[in-house]
C-alpha cells in the first residue's frame, strides 16, 4: 500500500470512467509477498477501429509527426499500453488527448486503500505501463518528493527497479527537492523526475507516451518481450534533449541530471528516434554487480549502514565513516545485448570533484571498473548549473555498436551538513556535528545532528589515537581510538527526534 501522509499539492478530482478505461478490482490483484502486488488477470479492452490514437485538435509538440507515422502504418500506436494516473485526476491526461490509450481506474475499495495513489512500484500490471503522480509527502518531519521517498525507504529501490524491468515508467515532480540544492541522495533511471511541482510532469508524460506510440510495431513487441521499454524510453529522453547532438554530448553530466527541465525536452526528436529504431538495434539495460566495497554496514558514531541501496541499475552509498579514500569494484558483466552484439562500456564521472574520484577500468571492454572516492564538500553541479549538490554520480553506459544504453548509476552522497576537515594525506582532522546549532539543513531520515565538535589526534606514524570533544560547555573531553573516555569507560549513543530533527546523544554517564 502507498505510505500514509502523501498529500496532493492542489485540490483533487475523483476518478472518472471514460471510454477505453479498465477498472481494477481487488480480485484482480495477487499478493506475491516480497515481490509486491501484481494484477495478472487485468485485460485491456479491444481498441475501437474508429478511435483515433491522438485527438484531431491536439497540437502537442510532435503530434503532427506521430500522426504521419500512424497514417503511414509505421507506428505501433497505443494498443496494448496502459496509462496509470496516481493522483486521482489532479494531473491526469485529458481524455481527448490520446483517445486510443487505455487508462486504469481503481474500484471504490482500492481507492479507499490508496493502492492507486502516490508512489508507484509495488503494484505491477501485465502490460507496458506509463503513469504519473503530481503528489509529494508534504506533512511530518521529513517532507519529500515521491522519488526521494522511494530512494530513502526500505522497499522503494527494489520496487522501483522491478517496475523499470517490467516495462513500467512513472513521472513525478521534484516539489522542493531540487531548488537551491539537489536534495536527492542518489540518481537512478527508474523514474523521471521533473523540475517544479504540480503539472510539471505533464510535458514529459506526453512526450514519453508519444515516443512509445511511435515505435515500429515489431520494435515495440521486441522491447516488450525483452522488458526494455522503460530503459529505451530513458535513453530516448536523454539522447534527444536540446543540446545533445552527438555521442560525446550524451556522455556528459548535464545530459543525466537528477531532475529534468522541460526547457530541454524535445518531443519531436524523441518520436523521430523512436520511429527509426529497429528491433536489431535496440540497446540493452546495464546491470551492475558490486564485487568489492569498503563502504561499511556500520559506520560513524551512530553505527548506521553506508549502503543505501544496491539494485541492478543503480547503486547508492552514503558516506558516514571517518576513513578516506573508499573503494568499490563493480562489474557490468551481467549486461546482455538483446541481439547478442558485442558490448563495450563507458564509466563516466557525471557529477562531483574529479580530483576526488578515480575510475580505473579493469579490462579492455570496460566490463569491470575500480572506483576510488575521496571526501568532498557540496559543490555546484557544473559550470552552468549553480545548484549545490553533495553527491558523486558515475554513469555506466553500454554501447552495442549502434546505440548507447540508458545509464546505470553509482552514487555516493556526502553528509555535508557536517563540517569536516581532512589534511592532504586524507586524515580526518575534525568534524563539527552541530548542524542544528549552525542552522544547516539535513535529511532526518538519513542523517542526524549532535551538539559537539570532535578534533582527532594521531601519533607520529599517522595512526589515529583518539579525539577531543567540545560541546556547549566549552570543556573538552578526551576519547581513545575506540571511543572510550580517558578513564576507559565506553560511551554509547542513541538517535532520537527533537523539534522534528534527528539528533544523536550520548546515553552513558559522562565521566
Amino acid at each position: 500500500m502507498v505510505a500514509c501522509g502523501i498529500a496532493v499539492l492542489l485540490a483533487t478530482l475523483p476518478n472518472a470512467v471514460v471510454a477505453g478505461d479498465v477498472q481494477l478490482k481487488p480480485q484482480d490483484i495477487v499478493d506475491l509477498g516480497p515481490l509486491g502486488l501484481r494484477a495478472p488477470g487485468l485485460t485491456l479492452p479491444a481498441s475501437e477501429p474508429e478511435s483515433p490514437v491522438i485527438g484531431g485538435n491536439v497540437d502537442e509538440p510532435g503530434a503532427g509527426l506521430l500522426r504521419r507515422l500512424l497514417v503511414q502504418g509505421k507506428a505501433a500506436g497505443f494498443a496494448g499500453l496502459l496509462y496509470d494516473n496516481r493522483d486521482r485526476g489532479h494531473s491526469a491526461l485529458p481524455p481527448d488527448l490520446f483517445p486510443g490509450l487505455t487508462r486504469v481506474t481503481y474500484g471504490p475499495e482500492l481507492q479507499a486503500s490508496d493502492i492507486g495513489y502516490g508512489l508507484a512500484g509495488q503494484l505491477l500490471f501485465p502490460v507496458p505501463t506509463l503513469g504519473n503522480s503530481s503528489t509529494a509527502l508534504t506533512d511530518g518531519p521529513a517532507p519529500r518528493s515521491l522519488p526521494r521517498q522511494a530512494m530513502t525507504s526500505a522497499s522503494g529501490p527494489s520496487n522501483a527497479f522491478r517496475a523499470y524491468a517490467a516495462n513500467h515508467l512513472y513521472v513525478y515532480p521534484e516539489h522542493r527537492d531540487h531548488d537551491a540544492a539537489d536534495l536527492f541522495p542518489a540518481n537512478w533511471p527508474y523514474t523521471v523526475t521533473t523540475q517544479g511541482s504540480s503539472g510539471s510532469d505533464q510535458p514529459f508524460l506526453r512526450a514519453l507516451l508519444m515516443s512509445v506510440a511511435a515505435f515500429r510495431p515489431e520494435t515495440r513487441q521486441r522491447l516488450k518481450e525483452e522488458n526494455l521499454i522503460a530503459p529505451t524510453l530513458q535513453m530516448l529522453l536523454r539522447r534527444n534533449q536540446t543540446g545533445v547532438y552527438d555521442a560525446e554530448n550524451y556522455l556528459l553530466g548535464a545530459t543525466h541530471p537528477t531532475v529534468f527541465d522541460a526547457a530541454r525536452l524535445s518531443p519531436e526528436r524523441m518520436i523521430s528516434h523512436a520511429a527509426a529504431l529497429l528491433p536489431e538495434d535496440i540497446p540493452p539495460m546495464v546491470r551492475l554487480r558490486v564485487e568489492e566495497d569498503t563502504f561499511s554496514t556500520s559506520a560513524g558514531l551512530a553505527n548506521l549502514s553506508e549502503r543505501l541501496f544496491t539494485t541492478p541499475a543503480a547503486v547508492a552509498r552514503v558516506w558516514r565513516g571517518f576513513d578516506t579514500p573508499r573503494e568499490m569494484v563493480i562489474s557490468a558483466n551481467g549486461t546482455v545485448d538483446p541481439n547478442d552484439r558485442d558490448l563495450t562500456f563507458s564509466w563516466v564521472l557525471l557529477r562531483g570533484n574529479p580530483d576526488a574520484v578515480q575510475i580505473t577500468p579493469l579490462d579492455q571492454t570496460g566490463t569491470r571498473a575500480r572506483i576510488e572516492f575521496g571526501w568532498q564538500d557540496a559543490r555546484p553541479i557544473n559550470r552552468r548549473e549553480p545548484r549545490l549538490s553533495p553527491r558523486v554520480d558515475i554513469g555506466v553506459f553500454a554501447w552495442n555498436g549502434l546505440q548507447f544504453s540508458a545509464p546505470a548509476f553509482v552514487s555516493v552522497s556526502f553528509p555535508t551538513h557536517q563540517v569536516r576537515r581532512y589534511d592532504d594525506a586524507g586524515r580526518l582532522l575534525s568534524i563539527d556535528y552541530d548542524a542544528v546549532g549552525r542552522g544547516a539543513a539535513f535529511d532526518p531520515i538519513l542523517h542526524w545532528s549532535a551538539g559537539w565538535r570532535d578534533t582527532f589526534r594521531y601519533d607520529e606514524g599517522g595512526t589515529l589515537i583518539g579525539w577531543d570533544r567540545t560541546d556547549a560547555s566549552g570543556d573538552p573531553r578526551r576519547f581513545d581510538q575506540n571511543g572510550n573516555t580517558a578513564d576507559g569507560q565506553p560511551v554509547a549513543y542513541e538517535l532520537g527526534m527533537r523539534d522534528g530533527k534527528t539528533q544523536l546523544s550520548e546515553t552513558a554517564p559522562q565521566q
